[in-house]
């Protein structure tokens, strides 16, 4: 699913909104396994997620596996 990055910590936590509004967070080993070195509020992003916290968060085409089309 899709989200809009929240807010972004110098450890690689953060959150983010989905686009029905509810607020997701991570930790962050998450980010570390992105293959992202940052990202910034407002930024789109892909998002699986358990819960209320994101278990994997990708930008597509950017990562292993991740192809534009």
């Amino acid at each position: 699913m899709q989200a809009s990055i929240h807010t972004f910590a110098e450890d690689g936590s953060g959150s983010a909104l989905l686009d029905d509004g509810r607020l997701v967070t991570w930790p962050g080993e998450v980010f570390a396994g992105s293959a992202l070195r940052h990202v910034r509020p407002g930024q789109r992003v892909s998002v699986e997620v358990v819960g209320i916290e994101v278990s994997r968060l990708w930008i597509v085409g950017i990562g292993e596996g991740e192809v534009i089309r």
